[in-house]
């Protein structure tokens, strides 16, 4: 349930299949959309922080359930603006509601799954917000052709779907109690206890760690690629190889169906060995070199569409091989400092991905303006790479035999060195 919440709250904030069709509808320019959007992101990622304290005093579904229902309706709101004025309104509001909502979801799926399940268990979770751009581009490319190119057609299927959803996540969704969550759950048999219950949960505690800081800025480097093929991918293939917005829809649903897979087999392995960085790494390096490959097909004349879902394809499935590991591995660096900070720390996460949103909108637009998809591309390259160096810095160890030695020791306690 907590996967499907995941999946329906990302789904209610796609935009990126009928941006082509709303920038010549509304009269927009590339760049008023960025700063539309801009807005919009920011308004999400103060929504992500706020979330993220709630989650943990309120509790998750308190809080999941209403707001969820509420966005599904402003999805629907959705198909109803006629200027970019309207536009900005309505992406504001359904933003902060939708961020408030999806703090919810990463400390639910946590709460449930002991360490020995962790990076599968966000396997499944990365389900959410990556297959939402998968049934987004899917449902894009299969049903636009049907509505003749009407781009408020996938505003009125996002909010039914979603609220039917909704409906089905209320009726099935639990919650842990407080004292359980405040747990560190090694296995479905063993719980240990790492907090004084007399002291209270402090942000400033997970702020003054080395591995929280080099989790944050390596995932806001991770997170621009992420974001522009989210946000822009179906634009740059219009704009660069002449594609229609179906078309173009049909090429980005691609990239994330092998995405869909190996977040779940590479959480699944490394939930076996117990190893998070590894795969953090090693994900990232072949990724690299598919990435490179597209940055090259970017400055061709002429690309077959196949030869780009073949690219998209493996890059996505590369992706994924880093990204559930290292969910796992923030996950638990953080309830190292303090098991009843999840909310708090995933909450940075969803302001992290927010504010990196607001960056992407707002630079792309210029530098694409200025020179070509193909150099933008090629800054997403760079950062990749910086997010390999911050995988250093993490938490957690490389070798299996680092994890077999370090098995008898007990997990540290609160304010203990990261």
């Amino acid at each position: 349930m907590a996967v499907l919440a995941s999946l329906i709250c990302s789904y209610e904030a796609q935009i990126a299949p009928v941006v082509p069709l709303l920038l010549e509808d509304l009269g927009m320019t590339l760049a008023t959309y960025g700063a539309i959007s801009a807005a919009a992101a920011l308004a999400g990622a103060f929504a992500g922080i706020v979330g993220g304290r709630l989650t943990d005093k309120v509790g998750r579904v308190r809080l999941l359930i209403p707001l969820m229902m509420l966005t599904s309706l402003c999805c629907v709101a959705m198909a109803l603006i006629q200027s970019p004025g309207q536009l900005l309104v309505a992406r504001i509001v359904l933003s902060f509601i939708d961020g408030v909502a999806i703090a919810s979801t990463a400390p639910l799926v946590r709460d449930f799954s002991p360490r020995m399940g962790r990076a599968q268990a966000f396997g499944f979770w990365t389900w959410g917000p990556v297959g939402a751009n998968f049934l987004a581009a899917a449902i894009a490319g299969l049903t636009l052709p049907m509505f003749h190119n009407a781009w408020q057609s996938q505003f009125l299927i996002m909010g039914g779907v979603s609220l039917v959803a909704s409906l089905v996540v209320a009726a099935n969704i639990a919650e842990l109690s407080p004292a359980l969550r405040a747990k560190i759950v090694q296995t479905e048999r063993t719980a240990v206890t790492v907090v004084d219950e007399r002291r209270p949960a402090r942000v400033r505690d997970l702020l003054v760690h080395r591995s929280i800081w080099a989790h944050v800025v390596g995932i806001a480097f991770w997170l621009v690629l992420y974001l522009t093929l989210t946000l822009y991918g179906q634009t740059m293939l219009v704009q660069t190889f002449h594609m229609g917005s179906a078309q173009a829809s049909s090429v980005m649903m691609v990239f994330w169906i092998l995405n869909l897979v190996t977040v779940v087999v590479a959480g699944r392995v490394s939930d076996r060995l117990q190893l998070r960085r590894p795969f953090a790494l090693a994900g990232t390096a072949m990724g690299l070199v598919v990435l490179l490959v597209l940055v090259w097909l970017l400055g061709r004349e002429s690309v077959s569409v196949s030869a780009l879902m073949v690219t998209g394809l493996f890059l996505g499935g590369l992706l994924g091989i880093a990204y559930a590991p290292w969910m796992a591995n923030f996950s638990e660096d953080a309830e190292n400092i303090d098991p009843r900070l999840q909310g708090t720390a995933w909450g940075l996460f969803s302001f992290l991905v927010k504010g990196m949103a607001v960056v992407v909108l707002l630079v792309v637009p210029q530098v694409v303006a200025m020179s070509s998809w193909q150099v933008w591309m090629a800054v997403t390259v760079a950062c990749m790479a910086l997010f390999g160096v911050a995988v250093c810095f993490f938490g957690g160890p490389w070798r299996r035999e680092d994890v077999r030695a370090a098995e008898p020791a007990a997990v540290p306690a609160v304010g203990s060195a990261g």
